[in-house]
């Protein structure tokens, strides 16, 4: 069993350490060739920064974790295919970056269809959503054995095509402070780590070493990035997010846990589609009408923002330590209409009607 602690603590603590070094050289790196956000080029209703400042964070991240990952994890069809479907969405990501310092986006509708093909690859390795517990008592509900027609595709490969798109989709719309995403994806990450543990405490396998990997990665960066910062996550850390919805899938009864712990930029991904349709505009249009955006219109600090991120982060994430799958339905379900309604209030408060588009 220590052997255990210390494997989890020192791949934990080599991509912590690799990525800070590395997002350190990449600092310097990007400022020299010129990969940086310039809000006086880059046209975007939420930039809230006024001086260019590099992006591409996307890249030590992923070389942070794909180096710890060579050295603590298990070499297999699996953890090949989820890096290299982690890597395509990199390379995608760093064009991003690039077109944004060339005053345009790589298009949204371009990006999801990525999504799509990555989390497709992920899902034909094997890592899939076979079965839930039932929050309403019964046992299991299962999704491999369900075989939808025409499609001829299993449901358990469909719901976990979704979930991993789901997953890259809304933590990219919860960075929108410094600082913001690399913490609520740590808190996340060290969450499904430790369930992961709990109900397998006899080995460290995929899902322990890499939830860990990907929280010591994040908290590498988050140096870098807490206000101000010195450098933007950019799209290409959606390589990261991938990783993470990975691991909340690797078993199902982590599921809960990870809707849960990253229940707030749930919620808040929900409102944001719902108002856009609503307003009949395409969700994949961007805005700056998050909940982080209306918190800095209310007068509160970027620093207070992340810090209130990361707050109710960790506590849901010790919440759902501590619950079964019935207890974590009802707490998400009171989360939501508690997000929800302080969303209605604050978008009313601020006024909703004047949003503003880029495609």
């Amino acid at each position: 069993m220590p052997f255990l602690y210390n494997s989890i603590f020192l791949s934990f603590l080599t991509a912590l350490i690799l990525t800070y070094l590395i997002t350190a050289i990449a600092i310097k790196i990007f400022n020299r060739i010129g990969l940086v956000d310039d809000p006086k080029q880059h046209i975007h209703p939420g930039i809230i920064h006024t001086k260019p400042i590099p992006r591409g964070g996307g890249i030590p991240l992923f070389l942070g974790t794909f180096i710890a990952g060579l050295l603590f994890l298990p070499i297999n069809n699996t953890t090949i295919a989820i890096f290299i479907a982690a890597f395509i969405t990199l390379v995608v990501g760093i064009i991003d970056d690039v077109q944004n310092t060339r005053s345009s986006d790589v298009s949204p509708y371009i990006r999801f269809l990525i999504n799509i093909a990555t989390a497709v690859i992920v899902v034909k390795s094997g890592v899939s959503i076979h079965f839930i517990t039932n929050p309403f008592g019964g046992g299991l509900l299962h999704f491999d054995t369900i075989r939808i027609p025409i499609i001829n595709f299993l449901l358990s490969d469909i719901v976990s095509v979704f979930w991993l798109i789901w997953v890259m989709n809304m933590i990219n719309w919860s960075k929108g402070v410094d600082g913001q995403m690399p913490g609520i994806v740590a808190i996340s990450a060290i969450a499904i780590g430790l369930l992961s543990f709990k109900l397998n405490p006899s080995t460290a396998g995929l899902d322990v070493n890499l939830s860990f990997i990907i929280a010591g990665a994040m908290l590498g960066f988050l140096v870098f990035n807490f206000y101000p910062a010195k450098i933007f996550p950019g799209y290409g850390a959606t390589s990261i997010y991938l990783l993470l919805g990975i691991v909340s899938i690797l078993s199902s009864a982590k599921l809960a846990t990870a809707v849960l712990v990253m229940g707030i930029p749930t919620v808040d991904a929900v409102f944001t589609i719902i108002r856009r349709i609503k307003n009949k505009r395409s969700p994949f249009l961007h805005d700056n009408k998050h909940l982080h955006h209306n918190l800095l219109k209310l007068g509160y600090s970027q620093r207070q923002i992340a810090l209130f991120y990361w707050s109710i982060s960790a506590i849901l994430g010790i919440i759902s330590l501590t619950l079964d799958a019935k207890s974590k339905v009802f707490a998400l379900s009171m989360l939501t209409v508690i997000v929800g309604g302080i969303l209605l209030f604050i978008h009313s408060v601020i006024g909703g009607s004047n949003e503003k588009n880029v495609s």
